[in-house]
């Protein structure tokens, strides 16, 4: 997998004391911080919040108070089209029903460009080109979405966020349903976007896969417990403990990994 270049200029996101309430329980308690260009994993155990996290950063989740804010602005004061071009997004389930063609499917990711009723230009098309070459999708563009096996239409719906060309790239849980080469491809292509300047943030349950990232946020219970470089020992210090000393934290061939403790 290559990556894609992007043309959009760097953008900023940060969360302000953010609480989010879903079905009248609290899941976020005061989570505060500030993203920059860069690979940042967000982790934790099952119930941290870290996929509400994700969704109140892309918008899709209005915080009962505090606030996010895309390029030193509200997040509710850009338009959606200004949104969409500036924040791609892949959800943890993402959509992937219907008879379209792969390359269709990935081109819907111009449409925050394009708007509803816009045709494809030169542009477009070369932004699908390099989304379907950077996911290994490019050789099979015409196959349909029934006929592809759950890793394959992940790998599709990625490359749908990264046709938008936006300089935020806010990915739940990517790898899902990936075997080992193209978990390891994704991940090489995480880190040379977020090399080129482009913000990735990425939920991951994988801790290995995680550490791979430059930063990780670590959450438990709705609150952000940690918040340091991928290396730190007091991160790593942290991560052993909300996993109640399930995993231990080793550098093995050069490499950060999460190694079970049974």
């Amino acid at each position: 997998m290559n990556a894609t270049a992007s043309l959009a200029p760097v953008a900023t996101l940060r969360a302000e004391a953010l609480h989010v309430s879903l079905g009248g329980q609290t899941v976020l308690h005061g989570v505060s911080f500030a993203l920059r260009p860069g690979w940042t994993a967000i982790v934790g155990p099952n119930g941290a919040g870290k996929s509400t996290l994700l969704r109140a950063l892309a918008g899709l989740l209005p915080p009962a108070s505090g606030r996010v804010w895309l390029d030193e602005r509200p997040l509710p004061d850009w338009s959606p089209a200004a949104r969409g071009q500036r924040i791609a997004w892949l959800a943890q389930q993402g959509e992937s029903s219907g008879d379209l063609s792969v390359r269709d499917v990935v081109m819907l990711g111009r449409l925050p460009h394009l708007g509803l009723l816009g045709s494809p230009g030169a542009g477009d098309h070369a932004a699908v080109d390099a989304a379907l070459e950077a996911t290994g999708c490019a050789d099979w563009q015409q196959r349909r979405l029934p006929d592809l096996s759950g890793g394959e239409r992940q790998r599709v719906l990625l490359a749908r966020a990264l046709a938008v060309g936006a300089p935020v790239l806010l990915l739940d849980e990517p790898t899902t349903h990936l075997d080992p080469p193209h978990q390891v491809a994704v991940v090489r292509l995480l880190q040379r976007m977020a090399a080129a300047g482009t913000m990735v943030v990425s939920v991951l349950h994988d801790l290995p896969l995680a550490l791979q990232a430059e930063r990780l946020l670590v959450m438990q219970a709705g609150r952000l417990l940690a918040d340091a470089p991928s290396d730190s020992a007091e991160l790593h210090a942290a991560l052993v403990d909300v996993f109640g000393g399930a995993v231990s934290i080793e550098r093995i061939h050069g490499r950060l990994t999460a190694v079970p403790v049974l």
